[in-house]
C-alpha cells in the first residue's frame, strides 16, 4: 500500500471516530447537559457553535458562510500537499501530522455544512436523525457540535492580580471536538519536530 493510500485509510479512521462521537452526542443529549468522565476534571459537556476551533467564530450569517468557503479550500489545499508529500515520500512524522489536520478540518466541514440538513435542533430536546421537519439549518448553515470539556483547575484571581482582581476563573475553559484535538496535535508535531521534516536538501 503507497504511503497516500495509508494517510487515506488513516483519515478515514480518525473521520469515523470523530463522526461517531459526534452524532451520539447530538442524538442522546440535549444542550448544556453534561455528564462526569473523570471526576471533575473531564467532563463531556455538548455545546454547539457556529465557527473555528474550541469556540471561536465569525460573526453573522456572511461570516458562517466565508469561514465554511475558507475551510473547503483550505482542506482542497491541505489534500494536495498530503498528496505531493506522500509521493516525495516525506518523513512518516510530517505526512502523519498533515493528515491529522486534514481529518481534523474536515471534520468540521461535516459539521456545518451537512448537521443542519440531517438533524433538528438541540434546545430543549434530543436531535433525530432526518427528522419529519426537516433539520434546523440550510447547507453550510449548521452548527459543529462540541463536548470535550478540561476545567482542571478552578478559583479566584488573588486582590493583587492586575486587570481580573477577584474575577473568578477556570483554566481550560473552552470546550472542543475530537476534530479540534486532531488539528492541535498536527500542529504541535510539526512545530515540534520541523527540523526533523523540513531537512534542507543540498
Amino acid at each position: 500500500m503507497s504511503l497516500f493510500k495509508k494517510s487515506v485509510a488513516l483519515i478515514v479512521v480518525l473521520l469515523i471516530l470523530d463522526q461517531t462521537l459526534k452524532i451520539w452526542i447530538k442524538t442522546n443529549m440535549m444542550l448544556g447537559e453534561e455528564f462526569s468522565v473523570f471526576g471533575n476534571w473531564f467532563l463531556i459537556h455538548f455545546i454547539e457553535n457556529n465557527g473555528m476551533a474550541f469556540g471561536m467564530e465569525l460573526e453573522g450569517e456572511w461570516g458562517k458562510i466565508v469561514l465554511s468557503l475558507f475551510r473547503i479550500v483550505a482542506v482542497c489545499g491541505i489534500g494536495w500537499y498530503l498528496r505531493d508529500i506522500c509521493i516525495k515520500k516525506a518523513p512518516l512524522g510530517l505526512i502523519i501530522s498533515i493528515s491529522l489536520i486534514f481529518a481534523g478540518a474536515m471534520g468540521n466541514i461535516i459539521d456545518s455544512a451537512f448537521y443542519g440538513l440531517v438533524f433538528n435542533d438541540s434546545y430543549y430536546q434530543v436531535a433525530s436523525f432526518l427528522p419529519d421537519g426537516g433539520g434546523y439549518a440550510s447547507f453550510l448553515h449548521g452548527k459543529v457540535v462540541d463536548m470535550l470539556y478540561f476545567p482542571l483547575v478552578e478559583g479566584r484571581f488573588p486582590e493583587w492580580f492586575p486587570m481580573w482582581s477577584g474575577e473568578h476563573f477556570i483554566f481550560f475553559r473552552p470546550v472542543f471536538n475530537v476534530a479540534d484535538s486532531y488539528i492541535t496535535i498536527g500542529v504541535a508535531f510539526i512545530l515540534l519536530f520541523q527540523r526533523n521534516y523540513f531537512v534542507k536538501e543540498h
